[in-house]
């Protein structure tokens, strides 16, 4: 039982040497902790970007409020305007002043151009042209049941625009157009051929005509681009426009013209606290309206292709961000105004601020603690591989002879009977060469242990020359070496020593300068098929004594049979 245990952890041990390896095993523990602290920093990273995409669109966020609730008190107010327009048409007042307006309409009517003024001081005139220019256009309309109404209410209207006029304000113009030939405005011609131009002008107008029943039937706030006239100064302006109709018929629209520099005044109101990043202003179609970037700091321009993405990242979300190279773009659509707001943070500026700060010591951090890894990686596994190296001197030195580097006599036995054991189980012949040299105490004598060092290292390396590569070799004596060979039955075994009697006899050795010496040795075999006997001591014992045999029978000889055996 204990020598079945002992085989069995010198095989495990065998197996743990030569799959042992402590370069491999230092590269994965270091591999594996260079992959978890990548993986750490990256999930900094991550979480590190979150913040970063957040933090823009809280940002953008607040400016984008801020500019809607700077655009909702002029919305409002247009809003405000179209109610007391319906409701003064559908209860006009019962007032002189308004009656008589009403009757010198009908006088004016067929003029081609004509005015209305009950009180300047107090109201908006009534800018109008004749029936005859209604009726060449199908876009217009002067009902003869709602123009009388209409007349009166456009008057009662005018005097809120003229309040509007009075007071600060954002926007350049608020204006009513009718489709009954005429209209109002805070910016009244002060001559009256310039009406039919005018009025022509605003019935073309898309804010105008995209305001009919079919383009617009939810009845909505809508924005426009307006094309420049002599009236803006030739100045293009945002236009919001909303239509007024009673009893599902289209009287007109109320509009409201903000000149470009009114918007780039609004946006940089919303932008005062936030110095880092541009903002843009943009229309639906993605025109540039304002930015807030500052006299002589250039602006952030979009090629075709980027703006083709900005516009795909819009059109699928009401608010989010982009990566357009080394810029990062983060939108927001304004409820009060047909456009959105962009906010462009460059790479340069992102490096300036908190997160940029805070990403440049991750990274700093990761890298320096990479190098130490590395550096630390190095001196491990070169002390890991020196002293595996170390261990394998040592692990070699204590199962080899020094000399003859073949198995010492310990290693040389242990794995003899663990060679028989295999062989008994799998019913496979078993041999054992037993080898002497020659008179060898006579070359110490005549050429001292030098000279008997090297015959004896020659000797090994010539028996180990004539083995397969499963026979083990041993050095069990002075001179005397034992071979081990499995699988191998007593013919055979025969056989091997005799070619390894016949290689030793046939080398010269040079011993000395210019001196050489042959030698000779004795030879016993022995095999586990004679008997079936397969303890490896008896059997080596039986050789042992065959080779005492051979060398009172005359030397240099193969003993393989007992001599009472013929």
């Amino acid at each position: 039982m204990q020598r079945d245990t002992f085989v069995v952890k010198q095989s495990f041990l065998q197996w743990l040497h030569k799959r042992s390896n402590p370069g491999l095993i230092v590269n994965l523990c270091f591999l594996t902790v260079l992959v978890f602290s990548t993986l750490l920093t990256w999930r900094e990273v991550v979480v590190l970007e979150e913040a970063y995409i957040s933090s823009q669109r809280n940002h953008l966020d607040t400016v984008a409020s801020s500019l809607d609730r700077q655009l909702q008190n002029s919305v409002d107010r247009m809003l405000l305007f179209r109610q007391g327009m319906r409701d003064a048409i559908q209860t006009p007042l019962a007032f002189d002043v308004l009656e008589n307006a009403v009757s010198r309409f009908n006088a004016v009517r067929m003029l081609p151009t004509w005015q209305l003024a009950v009180d300047k001081q107090r109201t908006l005139p009534i800018n109008g042209v004749s029936d005859a220019f209604v009726e060449k256009t199908t876009i217009l309309n002067r009902d003869a049941e709602r123009i009388s109404h209409e007349i009166s209410a456009a008057l009662e209207v005018g005097y809120l625009l003229r309040l509007a006029s009075s007071r600060a304000r954002t926007e350049a113009r608020v204006i009513y157009v009718s489709r009954a030939g005429f209209f109002i405005s805070t910016d009244t011609p002060e001559q009256a051929g310039d009406i039919t131009s005018r009025y022509y002008h605003l019935v073309t107008q898309s804010w105008f005509t995209q305001q009919s029943e079919r383009n617009n039937r939810a009845r909505a706030v809508r924005w426009f681009i307006s094309t420049p006239s002599s009236w803006t100064n030739d100045e293009r302006t945002i236009t919001a426009s909303v239509p007024i109709y009673f009893d599902h018929y289209w009287y007109g629209v109320v509009a409201m013209d903000f000149a470009l520099n009114t918007m780039q005044r609004l946006l940089a109101d919303a932008t005062e606290d936030r110095t880092e990043g541009e903002y843009q202003l943009y229309d639906t179609r993605l025109n540039m309206i304002a930015t807030s970037a500052h006299a002589g700091n250039p602006v952030n321009h979009f090629d075709e292709r980027e703006t083709a993405q900005i516009a795909h990242a819009i059109e699928n979300d009401t608010g989010g961000g982009i990566r357009l190279g080394s810029r990062f773009v983060s939108w927001e659509r304004l409820d009060h105004f047909d456009g959105v707001v962009l906010r462009i943070h460059t790479l340069h500026e992102g490096v300036q601020d908190d997160f940029g700060s805070i990403s440049i010591v991750l990274a700093l951090l990761w890298a320096l603690f990479t190098a130490m890894l590395l550096i630390s990686w190095l001196v491990i596994r070169r002390m890991a591989s020196n002293m595996y190296t170390l261990q394998h001197s040592l692990q070699w030195q204590a199962w080899h002879d020094p000399l003859t580097r073949l198995n010492n006599r310990g290693a040389l036995f242990d794995r003899a009977k663990i060679l028989a054991e295999t062989c008994r189980q799998k019913s496979l012949p078993f041999s054992v060469i037993q080898i002497d040299l020659d008179h060898f105490k006579n070359i110490n004598d005549r050429f001292g242990h030098q000279a008997g060092d090297k015959v004896l290292s020659h000797t090994a390396g010539l028996i180990a020359s004539a083995l397969r590569k499963n026979d083990v070799a041993g050095r069990v004596g002075g001179e005397e070496f034992c071979v081990v060979l499995p699988g191998i039955g007593l013919g055979e075994a025969r056989g091997v020593a005799d070619r390894i009697r016949c290689r030793i006899n046939s080398k010269e050795i040079l011993v000395k300068k210019s001196t050489t010496l042959r030698i000779s040795a004795s030879l016993g075999v022995s095999s586990a098929d004679e008997a079936g006997n397969y303890d490896f001591e008896q059997l080596q014992s039986i050789a042992d004594a065959r080779l005492y045999q051979a060398k009172q029978t005359g030397r240099n000889r193969v003993v393989w049979r007992d001599q009472d055996r013929k």
